[in-house]
């Protein structure tokens, strides 16, 4: 079950988006670590869910277990237990005896017990985050506002701690008081067994850890109220824990984290039962020490800088990133220009004819290759040229050019 917490935690995807949503001023201000608690939350919730799924284990094993010790003639379909915990089927896969079920019994108590020390952790954290950002807030203030949010941070411990009493959690006085007021009968017909009935919800003899914790509600009603302002819901909820661990303790004989019939009836009959101490509340139990403030704030200062080191190096690669964008799209232009300068020359200019290498350039055939305007010969001259080379006769092939000889002078 702790793996399975750790890697819910890791998956949180309202978390990865904050963190990802989240810039560098707010960070800075610690509005960053509100979505820390938040998730704390939830994983408060998914214990809850993964305690509930453990307790019906346990109750599974205990029931065949009674059935095995019973000689009542019924077996256990060991097949059907090692495929609901599937990570057993290292035991014996053939025969499911009475001391596996010992086994698996002690290593699903086990895992309980994690659970609700988990719980204490994580009620402690809650506790120090509500303390660290009431201090935190108070920074922010000037001395007029500190003072008065100081006055009314003490009256809202007072008006929380002005109660009714509040009965010793499986006490006689506490019992009766469920069996007046829940049950509608009178105090005086008060009967262990009767009482036992009642609520034990399920009709299986046991009193499991949520049918306990529900006889603790008349209880809590006077300590916390929804609507008022100096009740903590959250808090209410580890009073409920610590009643129930109280009476676990007090009652359930073997440890098994059930309690029966008869350690209920045996405990119905001690002196604690009769004549309780008195019940410490939580206002009464700080959950934490000014330590361990101190190291939970030191803790949150390093989460806080090393998300803020993340972020600015996660920055850095986003402008490196962005500088070398522009770099290639400088480029592309660049070369996008030079291929349209290309192209335009290649298209003002005529292209040369192409002949085979063994081929003679033909009569009178030259490359055309464009004059510029001041180079062509006037147009009377250009046309007398053209006329002249019409009259001229061809000289016949092989015939030897005549000397004419060098010319005389007049």
């Amino acid at each position: 079950p702790p793996l399975e917490v750790i890697d819910f935690l890791e998956k949180d995807q309202h978390f990865r988006e904050k963190l990802h949503n989240t810039d560098m001023e707010d960070i800075k201000q610690g509005k960053l670590a509100k979505e820390l608690d938040f998730v704390s939350h939830h994983v408060r919730t998914k214990l809850d869910e993964l305690k509930r799924q453990e307790v019906s284990r346990l109750r599974t094993l205990i029931k065949a277990k009674q059935d095995i010790d019973g000689g009542n003639g019924q077996t256990v379909d060991h097949q059907a237990l090692l495929k609901q915990f599937e990570y057993l089927n290292h035991m014996n896969p053939h025969t499911f005896e009475v001391e596996d079920l010992d086994r698996l019994i002690k290593s699903a108590t086990s895992d309980l017990e994690n659970f609700d020390k988990e719980r204490h952790e994580e009620f402690k954290r809650y506790e120090m985050m509500k303390e660290h950002e009431r201090r935190e807030h108070l920074k922010t203030l000037d001395e007029d506002g500190r003072k008065k949010e100081e006055e009314h941070y003490e009256e809202m411990r007072k008006k929380h701690a002005d109660h009714p009493k509040v009965n010793h959690p499986g006490s006689q006085d506490q019992l009766k008081e469920v069996w007046e007021e829940a049950d509608g009968l009178d105090p005086e017909d008060f009967d262990p067994k009767t009482f036992f009935s009642l609520h034990d919800t399920n009709g299986d003899g046991f009193f499991d850890e949520q049918e306990l914790e529900a006889l603790f509600t008349k209880e809590l009603e006077k300590l916390y109220d929804p609507t008022n302002e100096e009740d903590d819901m959250v808090e209410m909820e580890e009073e409920r824990l610590r009643m129930r661990e109280h009476v676990m303790n007090e009652v359930d004989a073997n440890k098994d984290r059930l309690v029966s019939l008869d350690e209920f009836l045996i405990a119905t009959k001690k002196k604690e039962f009769l004549e309780p101490d008195s019940w410490e509340t939580l206002e009464q139990n700080q959950a934490y020490t000014e330590e361990e403030m101190r190291e939970f704030e030191e803790h949150l200062a390093k989460q806080e800088e090393d998300l803020s080191e993340k972020a600015t190096e996660l920055q850095k690669q986003r402008e490196e990133l962005e500088k070398q964008q522009e770099q290639l799209n400088a480029q592309k232009v660049e070369l996008q220009q030079v291929k349209t300068k290309i192209s335009f020359l290649l298209e003002g200019a005529a292209v040369p004819f192409e002949l085979a290498p063994d081929q003679a350039h033909p009569p009178n055939q030259q490359y055309a290759v464009p004059l510029a305007e001041n180079d062509l010969p006037p147009q009377g001259l250009n046309q007398g040229l053209s006329d002249q080379s019409h009259d001229r006769q061809p000289m016949p092939a092989g015939d030897p050019i005549p000397d004419q000889g060098a010319p005389q002078v007049p």
